[in-house]
């Protein structure tokens, strides 16, 4: 696949990018290129890459995470190895941003790497079912805010429109406009459309560059 080296995600709080950017490594890795995945996110405690370090690296995923992540630290620490990441030309990143504005801000002391590089590609996360994004113009004043924090451009939507275990097959479809009225106001295009499990075998060639999910395991459903 023609991927960029450098793939962030962001988006609203709970857009679902962190399964978003696991998958999109997986699906890199599958591909044959070596792939790091740098959770940035130094907002939210809950969501972190961290719960699936053990199944990344069973699938020859390395991950770059904060020390601090899955304790009751509260540290905006991000680690040091990101530079050295965002330097290698060899490996492609992909890295899981903060959500809205606020978690960007982090992003902003590599913005100069990765623009000097030229090589990234900077992914929407929007959600139709989430508050203050359930228009497509709610969703562009918030990743507006994202683009203004960071100081990089979106260069593409990823339409995550789910409800949970209530998600059908309309929920996905009926998404398809809400995303594609992003993308027009944006100037960018949609990148994927995302579906879980039963619904993306059922989705399998209705829906234009499909991106299947596995969901991420929490914390506290991870075997001790």
């Amino acid at each position: 696949m023609n991927a960029k080296r450098i793939t962030l995600v962001a988006g609203h709080y709970g857009s679902g990018k962190t399964n978003i950017a696991l998958n999109y490594a997986r699906m890199l890795k599958r591909a044959g290129s070596p792939v790091t995945v740098a959770d940035l996110d130094i907002v939210n405690p809950y969501f972190r890459t961290k719960d699936s370090a053990a199944d990344l690296q069973a699938e020859g995923i390395d991950l770059v995470v904060s020390d601090f992540a899955n304790s009751n630290v509260d540290f905006p620490a991000l680690p040091k190895e990101i530079y050295a990441l965002v330097a290698d030309r060899e490996t492609k990143i992909v890295m899981d941003i903060g959500g809205d504005d606020r978690g960007a801000l982090a992003l902003g002391r590599y913005v100069p790497d990765i623009k000097a590089e030229g090589d990234y590609e900077m992914l929407a996360v929007v959600n139709a079912a989430r508050p203050l994004t359930r228009t497509p113009q709610e969703a562009v004043e918030v990743l507006r805010e994202i683009e203004a924090a960071c100081r990089l451009p979106f260069t593409g939507i990823v339409n995550n429109t789910n409800v949970g275990a209530e998600t059908t097959v309309e929920t996905v479809l009926g998404s398809i406009p809400y995303a594609d009225e992003i993308a027009a106001l944006m100037g960018v295009p949609v990148r994927f459309t995302c579906a879980i499990g039963a619904i993306a075998a059922e989705l399998k060639g209705k829906v234009e560059n499909l991106l299947p999910l596995e969901i991420q395991k929490l914390y506290y459903q991870l075997e001790k």
